[in-house]
C-alpha cells in the first residue's frame, strides 16, 4: 500500500466514523444511518457515476462536504433569505476547517487540503471541473432523495423557485443525469414547469 493510499484509506474511515455520529437518525432500506452518513453515501455514488475517474481530493470531499453539520442548526439564524445564506456560509466554513483537521492528522500535504477545501467551499465553480462535479453530486442527491419531501411542505411556486435554483447549478452532464431520473409524478410536474416558466 502506497503513502498516499494509506492516508486516504485512514482519513475515508475518520471521516465516515464522524458522519455516523450524527445524532439526527434515518432509516434507509431496513438500515438505520447519521443523516449525515447516509447523504454522504449517496454522494459518493453520484460522484462516482458522474466522473469513474475522479481525484483523490474530489473522493475525499466527498465524504466530508457536510461533515458534523449538526453542530450548526438552521434555527440559529434569523429565518429569512439573509439568515439562509449566512447558515449555508458558516457552515460550508465548519464542514472544511473539520475537513482540513482531518486530513492534517493523517499525514496530506497542503496541496490536497487546499483542493478539498476549495470543494467544500464550491469556490470557482465555473472554472473548477471537481467543483462542478461536487455541485452536480449535491443536486442530484437532492432531486433523487429529498426534493419530493420538501415539495410537500412548500407552496408550488416556492418549490419550483428551488428547482429552478438546482437546474441552474447542474453542468450538461448533471443535466442529463437529472433527467433520467425516476421521481414521483408531482414532482417530475413540478420540475417540467419550473423549466417551461
Amino acid at each position: 500500500m502506497t503513502a498516499t493510499q494509506n492516508a486516504f484509506d485512514r482519513a475515508v474511515a475518520q471521516m465516515d466514523a464522524v458522519n455516523a455520529t450524527d445524532p439526527n437518525r434515518v432509516s434507509f432500506n431496513g438500515a438505520e444511518y447519521g443523516d449525515v452518513q447516509l447523504h454522504a453515501k449517496r454522494l459518493q455514488q453520484w460522484i462516482r457515476k458522474l466522473n469513474p475517474h475522479a481525484s483523490e481530493a474530489l473522493l475525499l470531499a466527498s465524504h466530508c462536504q457536510h461533515i458534523r453539520r449538526w453542530d450548526i442548526p438552521r434555527a440559529d439564524f434569523p429565518m429569512n433569505r439573509k439568515g439562509y445564506l449566512q447558515w449555508r456560509s458558516t457552515l460550508a466554513r465548519h464542514h472544511a476547517d473539520c475537513s482540513e483537521s482531518i486530513l492534517k492528522e493523517v499525514g496530506y500535504d497542503d496541496d490536497i487540503i487546499r483542493q478539498v477545501r476549495t470543494i467544500n467551499l464550491k469556490t470557482n465553480r465555473a472554472t473548477n471541473p471537481d467543483v462542478q462535479t461536487m455541485e452536480d453530486a449535491l443536486c442530484l442527491v437532492f432531486l433523487e432523495f429529498e426534493a419530493a419531501r420538501f415539495a410537500a411542505g412548500y407552496a408550488d411556486e416556492k418549490m419550483m423557485d428551488i428547482l429552478r435554483k438546482s437546474w441552474n447549478k447542474l453542468s450538461k452532464r448533471g443535466r442529463e443525469m437529472a433527467l433520467g431520473l425516476e421521481l414521483d409524478d408531482h414532482l417530475a410536474s413540478l420540475i417540467r414547469r419550473a423549466l417551461e416558466a
